[in-house]
């Protein structure tokens, strides 16, 4: 078994002491946050991080109604931007705490007037040490390059960190049987993709919402893991020129969880194949031309988390079956620092 696999398997046991761990300084954090709300919110990180910090942004701007941006680094390492952003809330998220680029970003915007929160896996890190407030993940050392349990645990906090913010008994509820309901995400039976995808060379990954970043994240694991050239977009936006890639047998991974934005991507799903691309549905049990069943998350919030978690074991095991080490990915290592 790989590394990848065994961490990404692991990733229901670290999020069920996260949640128990993390639960005082987020309810603390949360009376916080209402007590002197922010205006609006700034994300900074890179890679698997970005991705889970889109599905955080999206939450919040969903139930708070304050808009949030994801700011380059490159705005503060190399245009020294003044920033003045007072009222107004920094979350930087990075698994080693360690990149430059994090860190002095991460200053500028604490100088800038903004409270800092950094979401790390390594505690006392130099990214938690420039932040007002440093909230670890609890997912434990992450051996393999590719980043699975951290990229969880992130969502997870992310998510805890709403439920509190917006005292939502229902989605704390949820998050309190999420670790038994990722466990069955996990056992879910993928292989179909496996055989669909062992040849190929490039692919379209379909989101929308708070999937989109879980789009972000599957697309770049092809990429790492399998080299695979996969693109990721917005439901919404395929129709607006991406479509133009499609011809026959092009293959397409649609995740497609209850909400909000499952019908239209059922539909699109079906127009997909009526052009004639190679079509991967994941969906619930509910939907009867699903080709990957996605178990359910207890709450449409925490749904991205059941389809990323049954998604990282198929991947890694895709990778296998094309011949790569998902462990020891071409050209990469754990921690990359950027400036």
């Amino acid at each position: 078994m790989s590394l990848m696999l065994e961490e990404a398997l692991n990733a229901p046991e670290r999020l069920r002491g996260q949640l128990t761990r993390n639960q005082t300084v987020l309810r603390e954090l949360g009376d916080r946050l209402r007590a002197e709300p922010p205006t609006g919110a700034v994300t900074v990180a890179r890679g698997s991080s970005d991705h889970a910090a889109s599905y955080l942004a999206y939450l919040c701007m969903q139930t708070r109604g304050i808009p949030v941006a994801s700011l380059p680094p490159s705005l503060s390492t190399l245009s020294r931007t003044p920033w003045r952003l007072a009222g107004q809330l920094s979350i930087a998220i990075s698994q080693s705490g360690q990149s430059p680029d994090l860190v002095a970003s991460q200053e500028a915007l604490k100088q800038g007037g903004a409270t800092t929160i950094a979401l790390v896996n390594t505690p006392e890190s130099p990214l938690g040490r420039a932040s007002d407030l440093e909230v670890p993940l609890f997912a434990g050392e992450e051996k393999s390059v590719a980043a699975t349990k951290s990229f969880l645990a992130t969502l997870s906090a992310g998510a805890q960190l709403m439920a509190h913010w917006n005292e939502s008994a229902m989605l704390l509820g949820a998050l309190n049987e999420l670790p038994d309901r990722l466990t069955d995400a996990a056992a879910q039976d993928w292989s179909p993709a496996v055989e669909a995808l062992k040849d190929a060379d490039r692919l379209m990954v379909i989101g929308r919402g708070t999937g989109l970043g879980i789009a972000q994240e599957a697309a770049l694991k092809f990429k790492e893991t399998c080299a695979i050239q996969a693109e990721p977009f917005s439901g919404a936006e395929v129709k607006h020129g991406p479509m133009a890639l499609i011809e026959p047998g092009y293959p397409v991974l649609v995740f497609a969880p209850p909400g909000a934005e499952q019908q239209g991507l059922l539909e699109l799903a079906e127009w997909l194949e009526s052009v004639g691309a190679k079509v991967l549905l994941a969906a619930d049990d509910r939907v009867a031309k699903r080709h990957l069943t996605l178990t359910s998350a207890g709450h449409e919030a925490l749904e991205p988390l059941s389809v990323i978690q049954s998604f990282y074991p198929m991947v890694a095991r895709l990778a296998e079956a094309r011949g790569i080490d998902p462990d020891q990915p071409r050209h990469l290592r754990k921690v990359t620092c950027t400036l």
